[in-house]
């Protein structure tokens, strides 16, 4: 009885203490959220270790961070500027929301102050180069080196503390990724990223468009990384519309920090670094890689669909299988003879009438007629005569008048019977 006492008593506490972690978390963004009990708050902090996955983003890259659905993480770019970034802060502030800022080292240089409060108010910060060049994919090491190191040293510079505050987390500027680039980001343990979907709030767009951009990238992919600016009057505007969408739809936000000695990487598996890993009823194939240049072509046809396959197939004849002796066989066409081409005799004149206007093909018909009517007696002249009088006003399609039956015979008109080829 002891013994079953004991254990029933160990099991009550374990799923007291499970309750309990279960329902501190909310009670703990309360908490800190004074005055704001409807804020959105931060529904947990992700722990990465960037040697692990050092390249993260779908944008450009396979792997993302290990969200789970209706998890997003809020990123912002090229700050700090005061008129702009201050904005930002306090409303995340208001929210409660913890974000991830990729510092320029210019703007760091210039406004100090500006990264000390985004440390102050628990915010990962890494960084974005130090001049912002968009041309990361064409540089060699000795113009990208310093970008990098620059970007670094003044976001370091303006903080008290940089070991334990600066993230070892870099954006390259424009996404502009090149294999040299990241391999060095790399070496030195710099975890490289992009992201899952943006707002294109960096764009000459209203700020209501890119709150709608926003929302309904996010309702594509279901979770992810969105790329924000903290240096544009649109962001500014449109980040309470983008805010209030994420708790009316029930997203969760995350924060994002680097793993170190005292605080160990968040326990993941390889399948959720996906942004859809694959599960039970998820087919998967197992065929070899494709090469890339399969799919560089521009178009591609649309596969037929079943139903019209069968239909096709219902009504082919079936036809005669041919052997291979058959088949080898040249099939040979007859030589043509000599007199395929040759115009028969007498066919010039029907030729002739067939592009000679109605008035020459009279005056052919009367020419015809009086070589025979000479040979012949009189009573063929005047049927001749006759004959192509009616021929000439039935071409013209004429009445015959009385003059002209009473009249002269018609002059005729000589028409050459052969072509001589000149000299």
């Amino acid at each position: 009885m002891i013994g079953s006492s004991v254990v029933f008593r160990t099991r009550s506490w374990i799923v007291l203490c499970l309750g309990l972690l279960t329902l501190g978390t909310p009670a703990a963004f309360a908490a800190d959220c004074p005055g704001h009990p409807d804020a959105l708050g931060t529904s947990r902090t992700l722990v990465v270790d960037p040697r692990e996955h050092p390249r993260i983003g779908t944008m450009q890259y396979r792997e993302t961070l290990p969200l789970r659905d209706h998890e997003v993480v809020l990123t912002f770019d090229d700050g700090p500027l005061p008129k702009y970034s201050n904005q930002i802060l306090k409303m995340l502030d208001d929210e409660c929301i913890k974000a991830t800022f990729f510092i320029i080292g210019g703007q760091a240089k210039a406004n100090p102050e500006g990264v000390r409060k985004l440390v102050a108010a628990g915010h990962t910060v890494g960084t974005h180069s130090m001049n912002h060049p968009l041309t990361f994919d064409r540089m060699p090491i000795e113009k990208y080196e310093p970008e990098i190191n620059g970007g670094i040293q003044w976001t370091s510079a303006a903080m008290t503390d940089p070991a334990k505050q600066l993230a070892p987390f870099f954006r390259i500027p424009g996404l502009m990724r090149a294999e040299g680039v990241e391999n060095y980001l790399i070496s030195r343990g710099i975890q490289v990223w992009s992201a899952d979907f943006p707002a294109d709030d960096w764009r000459h767009v209203s700020p209501d468009r890119v709150y709608q951009l926003a929302i309904q990238r996010l309702e594509a992919k279901g979770k992810g990384i969105l790329l924000l600016h903290d240096i544009q009057p649109r962001t500014v505007a449109a980040l309470p519309k983008i805010i209030r969408d994420l708790k009316a739809r029930g997203y969760r936000i995350v924060h994002v920090v680097p793993a170190t000695a005292d605080l160990p990487a968040t326990p993941t598996a390889a399948v959720e670094w996906l942004l859809h890993p694959p599960t039970e009823t998820t087919p998967i194939a197992r065929w070899p890689a494709v090469p890339n240049f399969v799919f560089a072509q521009s178009t591609m046809l649309p596969a037929p669909a079943l139903a019209d396959l069968n239909a096709q197939t219902e009504h082919q004849p079936v036809l005669p299988r041919r052997t291979r002796a058959q088949l080898d066989v040249a099939s040979t066409l007859p030589v043509p003879g000599h007199d395929l081409f040759a115009i028969p005799e007498g066919s010039i004149e029907v030729l002739l009438s067939t592009t000679l206007s109605r008035r020459a093909a009279t005056r052919l018909a009367m020419a015809a007629e009086t070589p025979r009517a000479a040979k012949g007696k009189s009573g063929s002249i005047k049927a001749g005569k006759s004959r192509a009088s009616r021929t000439a006003h039935a071409a013209h399609g004429t009445p015959k008048h009385a003059g002209q039956a009473k009249g002269t015979t018609p002059r005729p008109t000589r028409v050459a019977t052969s072509v001589k080829k000149r000299a």
